[in-house]
């Protein structure tokens, strides 16, 4: 029998011990809740007056933070036109450059009609072409003659490209422009034909040059600026169909059709382009610069019978240059201050500047109204305009994306004139009216004819690519289409590339003239970039690319490529170590495969850090300023800072090489307002805050100058204006803050 479960005991008024312990913690519990209740209103309490006192503090901070901000902002008013006068004074050094440069090319062309050396002026349309038509009625010239005189003809055709590239468009007119293009397609076609004229006199001797093994003719004629492969098949022998010349790559197989036939072959190499159509000279619609619009405007309130005062002119001219100087941009703002300061002691200035910049303020320039550099174009923002078109031929090259580089292989299938024979003391020969005539390769083919039965077989052509181009990646093939006036990628059978050895095959059913194609922004966006000074007047722009590292020195007005990372299998000596003008590197820089010069079209095909034009250009100005004793470098924070301001790294160096990480300061330039940022290149995120103990300015080199020895400012104040220009204008050219 189970035992008896015990009863709890029961109290006096009839309830269970347990019961009542359970309506106690009921009452317990309340209590607590209502304390606990208590003690979150308190909590609640003293967070809201903590809250209330913090957000007082935060007040009381940013009212502090306010008013040191409009003292800064009030100090900064206060020197502003100090500042802006002292600029425009150092800036005026890139007008009295672009003055410089314009009497150097006066003063060129009397030196060259003072030398009287018998070679014409290729800016004088009668000189140029007398020296055409002479030339062009020398008949019979060999080959090396017609080499001698080419130099002088390449030559007067880079004098009349860089007149073209070199000049302000404001300084050329609409006929001189058309005059010298004229000269140079003229020069051109008078430069192949004499070649053709040349080659078909050689191969008029081709059976007294004769090897004597074939007996076919096979040369090799070469200079610094084409090489000349020609192949005489006198034979007519089928079993020499693959040629190659001397030691060399270059070489073709023909089928047995052309074997048997009476050919020659020709591979002519030319280190330059002749093909490509010439590069579109910007001609503005209106008048160049605000300068000019200020002269049109005295010329309207001047009577044409009534010369003005001498003083009134000596003051429009000074005018003309404080304008001039301090705006070179795409559109005159409102907002832009930069036009309205000048010498405190020429108030009646001020007022005129004023009132011309109210007449420019409705009338916005054009990009290629400004004059910024040799090669330098800053197109405006979001303009559509600037967008090339799209090429809808996918096969043609888009030469605003891509350039033929490394010089044109003229392949020719030639007609073997009849040939000179010897008898007793005379030379006969055959005279045909007409000149060298082209061997038609293949001919028209019957249509019953099928692909099996077709005799005319493609031809197998090698070349080898000189040491003086570089190619970063394998090179398109291009042939140039004579109906189309471009260069197509089409028409090309297994073709073959060894990037070691620099050798290149391929088969075609015709010959054409073929070029090497290579990406134009292949070195685009930039890496890295630093501009560092090596003394006065003296400094080092270094680019770092994908695929090298290239540093460019400034010297005076002169420019070099002075290093570049590459292997030892290139021969850059007509390039590096060499002074030239700023155009004359750039030209010979894209020319041998280093394009880092972005166009008025780059920004189609890169990625780019996209800047306003203005401020991008006012930033490169001040810098070139600074140029001999600061350097400036890139900073990842620019491509966060928004298309209004520039962010960039700067340092004075005086004694060291370089400047070490820890030594850089970061500078915001909007152009109007320059200030130190607190932030560095290793801050987690981005800020505009600046600098503890730090003002900003109206201008950069007022912003620099605050930090600057004066060791350092001494070396400023001695720079030559003709190195400032230069380096402003490398620094457009490459237009760093954008591409990189």
């Amino acid at each position: 029998m189970a035992p008896k479960s015990k009863k709890a005991p029961k109290s006096k008024k009839g309830g269970t011990v347990s019961e009542k312990k359970k309506k106690l913690s009921k009452i317990e519990r309340l209590k607590q809740q209502q304390e606990e209740e208590e003690k979150r209103l308190q909590e609640e309490e003293e967070a809201r007056l903590k809250a209330e006192q913090e957000a007082a503090e935060r007040f009381e901070r940013q009212q502090i933070e306010k008013r040191k901000w409009e003292a800064l902002v009030e100090k900064d008013l206060q020197r502003r036109t100090d500042e802006l006068e002292e600029l425009y004074l150092l800036e005026k050094c890139f007008p009295d450059a672009e003055k410089w440069r314009k009497e150097v090319r006066v003063l060129s062309k009397w030196d060259h009609y003072v030398e009287c050396d018998g070679t014409p002026d290729p800016s004088v349309a009668t000189e140029i072409n007398t020296f055409i038509s002479l030339w062009k009625e020398k008949r019979n010239e060999d080959i090396n003659a017609v080499m001698k005189e080419s130099k002088l003809v390449l030559n007067l055709i880079e004098q009349l490209e860089l007149i073209l590239l070199d000049t302000p468009p404001h300084e050329l007119t609409d006929e001189q422009v058309a005059q010298y293009q004229g000269s140079i397609l003229e020069l051109r076609e008078l430069l192949h034909f004499k070649f053709n004229e040349a080659t078909e006199t050689l191969l008029k001797e081709a059976s007294s040059l004769g090897d004597t093994d074939s007996g076919n003719m096979e040369m090799i004629i070469k200079d610094e600026n084409v090489t000349l492969y020609v192949w005489a098949n006198l034979k007519k022998n089928p079993k020499y169909k693959k040629i190659k010349f001397g030691d060399t790559q270059v070489g073709f197989e023909i089928p047995k059709a052309l074997a048997t036939s009476d050919i020659a072959f020709r591979i002519f190499h030319t280190n330059y382009d002749h093909f490509s159509p010439l590069p579109v000279i910007q001609r503005p619609e209106k008048p160049t610069t605000v300068e000019t619009i200020i002269e049109d405007s005295a010329e309207q309130e001047t009577p044409k019978d009534e010369e003005a005062p001498q003083a009134g002119a000596e003051e429009m001219t000074e005018n003309q240059e404080l304008v001039t100087s301090s705006v070179t941009t795409t559109e005159i703002k409102t907002e832009e201050p930069s036009i309205n300061f000048t010498k405190s002691t020429t108030t009646s200035l001020k007022e005129e500047a004023e009132a011309k910049k109210e007449e420019t303020e409705t009338k916005p320039l054009k990009p290629e109204s400004v004059s910024v550099g040799p090669m330098a174009t800053l197109p405006e923002k979001s303009v559509p305009d600037a967008i090339p078109e799209a090429v809808i031929d996918e096969d043609v090259v888009d030469l605003r994306g891509f350039t033929p580089l490394g010089g044109i292989y003229h392949l020719n299938i030639l007609q073997l004139p009849p040939q000179c024979k010897q008898v007793k003391s005379w030379t006969i020969v055959e005279l045909i009216s007409g000149g060298l005539q082209t061997f038609m390769y293949p001919p028209d083919i019957a249509d019953d004819v099928s692909e099996n039965e077709n005799p005319y077989l493609p031809i197998e052509v090698m070349i080898e690519i000189n040491k003086n181009v570089v190619f970063f990646e394998k090179p398109m093939v291009a042939r140039w289409d004579s109906e189309g006036k471009g260069w197509r990628t089409d028409g090309f059978i297994s073709l073959y590339y060894n990037m070691k050895e620099r050798i290149m095959s391929f088969s075609v059913e015709s010959v054409y003239p073929i070029t090497l194609i290579q990406d134009n922004h292949i070195h685009m966006p930039y890496e890295s970039w630093e501009l560092r000074p090596l003394g006065l007047n003296e400094a080092v722009l270094n680019i770092t690319t994908t695929f090298t590292d290239i540093d460019i020195q400034i010297k005076d007005n002169q420019c070099m490529l002075a290093a570049v990372e590459l292997g030892d299998d290139y021969e850059l000596s007509h390039l590096l170590g060499k002074w030239m003008t700023i155009t004359s590197l750039i030209i010979a820089m894209k020319k041998t495969g280093f394009n880092i010069f972005p166009s008025e079209y780059s920004h189609a095909y890169v990625a780019v850090n996209n800047k306003d034009p203005l401020v991008e250009m006012k930033a490169y100005r001040q810098m070139a300023l600074l140029a001999s004793g600061f350097s400036f470098s890139w900073s990842k924070w620019n491509k966060l800072s928004g298309p209004e301001k520039v962010v960039f790294k700067a340092s004075e160096l005086l004694q060291k090489e370089y400047v070490e990480d820890h030594e850089w300061s970061l500078y915001m330039f909007n152009g109007e307002r320059a200030q130190k940022l607190k932030i560095n290149e290793l801050s987690e995120a981005f800020s505009e805050e600046l600098e503890d103990d730090t003002e900003f300015h109206s201008t950069l080199y007022h912003m620099i100058k605050d930090f600057t020895s004066e060791t350092a400012l001494q070396k400023i104040r001695h720079s030559n204006y003709l190195f400032i220009d230069a380096v402003c204008k490398l620094l457009l050219s490459t237009r760093v803050l954008t591409y990189s």
